[in-house]
């Protein structure tokens, strides 16, 4: 085989993605599009509050029908928004409308802040020519001085998590156009006029990784950046996940790794598996914090 590089037609990738956000090293990539397969008080919720603390998200939109039944645990989050209802056909809509109201109230601070910067430079060197619509934005009667404009997280795009929870049978799975469409586009929701967007981070909780109905189905699996998996007996529910990593390790090796995180599945012992991992890490790992090589096994 003969190869002759042309010169000229090199791709250049963007500097950065859409909706990214820097994590700390041993921390995966934002956005997320996790999913969680466990059985009934396997520890799915503990071991994703822990992933969306380490993360540092700024808030969590829970959607669940059950969140008061996890009332401890999912107080360490800083839960702004609840959605109990996951037959509501306008949910998906709702969560799209926040984001986007995050973008526009961020864009109107920094547009404000830019209008607040020139006042107080033209104030100070005697340039004001008397712009009455400024003073009557900035300046407050009461405390008789400026008020400088402020965004609820400083001037930043702030992080996002939306968590959904016992949702299997629901409408959100069995009618998922809306879902979808979220999980495939949700590190672009919410963009900005500059470039980039707000993005959410999707976590999915559910008991089975593949269900005959009322499930996650393969548009949504197929976007998923990571994958949380607790002891499982059901022989053809590991074939399904071995399957889903096929293009990176062969089935053998996929059930060695998952041996090595399992153990004997007393201690909430489950595999983290990282689609998108970053350079100088492995995409297997015992719970969050222990890699595993599996050419080492």
């Amino acid at each position: 085989m003969t190869v002759k590089k042309i010169k000229g037609m090199e791709i250049t990738p963007p500097s950065s993605e859409s909706g990214s956000y820097e994590t700390d090293d041993n921390l995966p990539k934002m956005h997320q599009v996790c999913i969680a397969v466990g059985k009934r008080a396997s520890g799915k919720t503990t071991a994703v509050v822990n992933l969306i603390e380490k993360l540092k998200y700024d808030y969590v939109i829970a959607v669940s029908p059950t969140l008061k039944s996890n009332k401890e645990i999912m107080s360490r989050l800083n839960v702004e928004h609840i959605f109990e209802d996951v037959d509501d056909i306008s949910l998906v809509d709702n969560i799209k409308s926040i984001v986007a109201q995050e973008a526009e109230d961020l864009e109107v601070y920094l547009e404000d802040i830019k209008k607040y910067n020139k006042l107080m430079r033209d104030i100070e060197s005697g340039k004001y020519m008397g712009n009455d619509d400024l003073l009557l934005q900035f300046f407050n009667d009461e405390d008789n001085q400026f008020l400088k404009p402020s965004h609820k997280w400083n001037g930043r795009k702030p992080r996002i998590a939306v968590l959904i929870d016992d949702a299997m049978g629901s409408l959100l799975y069995s009618k998922p156009r809306k879902l979808n469409a979220l999980a495939t586009y949700s590190r672009h929701l919410g963009q900005l006029k500059k470039g980039g967007s707000i993005g959410v981070s999707l976590f999915f909780l559910i008991q089975s990784f593949k269900a005959q109905t009322g499930g996650l189905n393969k548009v949504i699996r197929n976007q998923a950046t990571s994958l949380i998996l607790f002891k499982t007996k059901d022989k053809g529910e590991l074939e399904d996940v071995a399957e889903s990593v096929a293009g990176e390790i062969d089935a053998e090796t996929f059930y060695k790794v998952y041996e090595a995180a399992i153990g004997e599945g007393d201690n909430y012992e489950f595999l983290f598996i990282d689609f998108h991992p970053k350079k100088n890490q492995s995409m297997f790992r015992k719970k969050f914090e222990e890699y595993i090589y599996p050419d080492k096994i």
